[in-house]
């Protein structure tokens, strides 16, 4: 696993989103239709629908909006079609920058984010010469419970790594295993602070000052896009 560097930059992010919740609601709202578009409208049959209403109640969005975007995914989608795409570039100090985006209109999207790299002290690079540097996994985080009796539940169903991280268990997965660790998980009743598939940086690159500030900067900007989803990096604080 990763290690520290990584649960401590969840913590930072998850801190900064706070702020800002409700601006996600439209991006829950898409990965919601195109889940239920893709795969069905029943969680239970459709895991991509499963991980982005999850994703969207651990962001208080209301259920009858999640019932809405189900049903627009299911019936009521009308002309718009909307595809996956990942943007890879690169921030000050050679940070490394995978961006999730859900887009109706790459000729709309990919000029956006080409500018906002470029405003904010970052480039955009050719597909596949970021991606590389990352892992997909599945990351889940329990706190206030007993290391182990967590890893002892986690390591049944499947978890590739659990450690403790300040006294937050840190649990890694791989993808096709995130369902069935979670799941066992809330079933002991633990709460889970995190739960997401995420990409995992391979290696870092320690940033203090300006540069920094850069990075943090460029990665706001570019989650405040409307299509985009998620934004990964493996910059680290100096200490």
């Amino acid at each position: 696993m990763a290690g520290h560097s990584h649960w401590a930059g969840i913590k930072h992010h998850k801190a900064a989103q706070d702020k800002k919740r409700s601006k996600y609601f439209s991006k829950f709202s898409k990965a919601i239709m195109i889940a239920a578009k893709d795969g069905g409208g029943d969680p239970d049959q459709n895991l991509s629908l499963r991980y982005a209403i999850d994703r969207a109640k651990a962001g208080n969005m209301p259920n009858d909006s999640i019932d809405r975007a189900i049903k627009k995914g299911t019936g009521e989608f009308g002309d718009k079609r909307f595809e996956e795409v990942i943007y890879e570039g690169y921030g000050a100090g050679g940070v490394a920058i995978l961006v999730e985006a859900l887009t109706d209109n790459r000729n709309r999207t990919a000029p956006e984010m080409r500018f906002t790299f470029s405003k904010y002290g970052g480039n955009m690079a050719n597909k596949g010469s970021v991606a590389f540097m990352f892992d997909r996994q599945g990351l889940l985080a329990v706190e206030g419970a007993p290391y182990d009796e967590v890893f002892e539940v986690a390591a049944e169903a499947g978890a590739e790594d659990v450690s403790d991280e300040d006294g937050m268990i840190a649990i890694s997965t791989p993808p096709e295993a995130f369902a069935a660790v979670k799941a066992a998980l809330v079933a002991k009743g633990y709460t889970l602070s995190t739960a997401e598939l995420g990409f995992v940086p391979q290696n870092y690159v320690t940033l203090e000052g300006k540069d920094a500030e850069s990075v943090e900067t460029l990665v706001s900007m570019l989650e405040d896009n409307d299509d985009v989803q998620a934004v990964h990096h493996n910059m680290q604080l100096a200490e």
